[in-house]
């Protein structure tokens, strides 16, 4: 797992307008809890936190006062347009310590079933692990190349990393080859529609209701 080094600060605990101030310096607001300490307010590198998104990594290194720890990143807000962080959530942790994460989930290749005309859908895009911190894996990665039309993949059946654990559901599905919606309904609307010169059943024209308040005329 690649872990980024980030510069920060220590700042003082503002409200939105001291955390604008931090955004023009160039810096990006936020806080470090966890280990049973006090929360604490510091300001991140824009440059070196946007390289450390760029990157994947679930882990940064913080240099700040001297120092340099390594911190999980547990949630961090994007503006409207989600390109530039806004906030950053970083939690303490001991490299020897497991922790419950979230991780990517890519899908390579392209399904035996695309011949067919089948799409792949991609159902789930993360996966809940447990594992130590320097393993969490920058994502989980399986190749779906053997897959025909109307097959699936399922959380068990991923290969995933020694020494990681799965948290979620192993029957929860993570994709499928579908032909599209279109494709599917054509026959079945074609099987549906009455054969030429056949009669069809009468449109029943029902008398519309009085609106409420006016009296029905004859």
């Amino acid at each position: 797992m690649q872990i980024i080094s980030v510069a920060g600060e220590k700042r003082a605990k503002g409200g939105r307008h001291a955390n604008e101030r931090v955004r023009r310096k160039g810096y990006v607001p936020a806080i470090v809890y966890g280990h049973g300490e006090a929360p604490e307010s510091v300001s991140l590198s824009l440059h070196d936190l946007e390289i450390a998104l760029e990157a994947m990594t679930h882990v940064v290194s913080v240099r700040m006062d001297g120092a340099e720890k390594q911190y999980l990143v547990k949630d961090i807000q994007f503006d409207h347009l989600q390109r530039r962080p806004l906030h950053v959530d970083l939690m303490r942790v001991d490299p020897n310590e497991r922790v419950h994460i979230r991780v990517p989930i890519e899908l390579k290749g392209t399904p035996k079933g695309a011949a067919e005309g089948g799409q792949l859908i991609q159902t789930l895009s993360d996966l809940h692990i447990d594992c130590l911190l320097l393993q969490i894996p920058e994502a989980i990665r399986h190749s779906v190349l053997e897959l025909g039309l109307n097959q699936s993949v399922h959380v068990r059946d991923l290969q995933l990393p020694e020494g990681i654990k799965v948290l979620s559901s192993p029957d929860d599905l993570i994709a499928i080859v579908r032909l599209p919606r279109a494709v599917e309904e054509a026959p079945a609307a074609a099987a549906a529609a009455p054969a030429e010169g056949t009669p069809t059943e009468p449109e029943l024209i029902k008398k519309p209701k009085p609106v409420e308040g006016e009296e029905e005329k004859e």
